[in-house]
């Protein structure tokens, strides 16, 4: 089949401009590449060498804090000991770019918690990074909206006990952070808002240990 000449032209013309610019900035575009290459290696280095040897080691330290914490040794787990661990606050910041270091938050929010430090407790909860899952996210949003309620903030606690039962949408923590912000809100004289909050468990999570006894509130608040 015959090429037609003006499109063979054009073709051509895009060739010789675009041969031209490389020739005339292949040093810079050389630059780029290499810089380029530099950059994905050096990032690939970084985790092989720095990044997953310090996650290792974050989680090898941490999990002495968790031994100190299911053991209700809090001011251990927060602060460290005397053998080498060097507790929660410290894990959060050393290794505040890994994994365990996230978890240093949230341990040490919910330790503080323990102890009745609210203003604390509200402080590291509130660094956890939370993810999509729907167990640890939420319960430490949840462990976050009752921190705020023992301060007082009972409107930032109500909102945030509903983001941690909306978070979860499961039988196990919805129905009781639903509850939670009903009976707030009950303490602020809105039965309504709180009904609304006691019928979700009752139609939504059927199988809550709480649904058995819902109706108990939500008898309370229709007067």
């Amino acid at each position: 089949m015959a090429v037609n000449k003006s499109n063979q032209l054009d073709v051509n013309e895009s060739l010789n401009k675009s041969e031209a610019f490389f020739v005339k900035n292949k040093k810079t575009i050389i630059g780029a590449v290499v810089a380029l290459v530099l950059i994905i290696g050096g990032a690939y280095a970084y985790r092989l060498l720095v990044a997953v040897p310090n996650a290792e080691k974050a989680n090898t330290i941490l999990a002495k804090g968790q031994e100190y914490f299911a053991a209700g040794n809090y001011d251990a787990a927060i602060n460290g000991d005397n053998t080498g661990y060097i507790g929660f606050l410290k894990i959060a910041s050393k290794y505040s770019s890994t994994d365990a270091g996230n978890l240093a938050n949230l341990y040490a929010g919910l330790s503080y918690a323990q102890k009745g430090d609210s203003v604390n407790a509200v402080k590291y909860l509130e660094k956890f990074d939370t993810s999509d899952d729907c167990m640890i996210s939420p319960a430490s949003v949840g462990a976050l909206g009752n921190s705020y309620a023992k301060l007082g903030q009972v409107d930032k606690a109500i909102s945030t006990l509903k983001k941690a039962a909306e978070m979860a949408d499961n039988n196990t923590l919805s129905p009781i952070f639903y509850v939670q912000a009903g009976i707030l809100l009950e303490s602020q004289n809105k039965p309504a808002e709180a009904k609304k909050l006691y019928e979700i468990v009752k139609t939504k999570y059927t199988k809550s240990a709480e649904a058995e006894s819902i109706d108990k509130y939500i008898e309370r608040v229709s007067h």
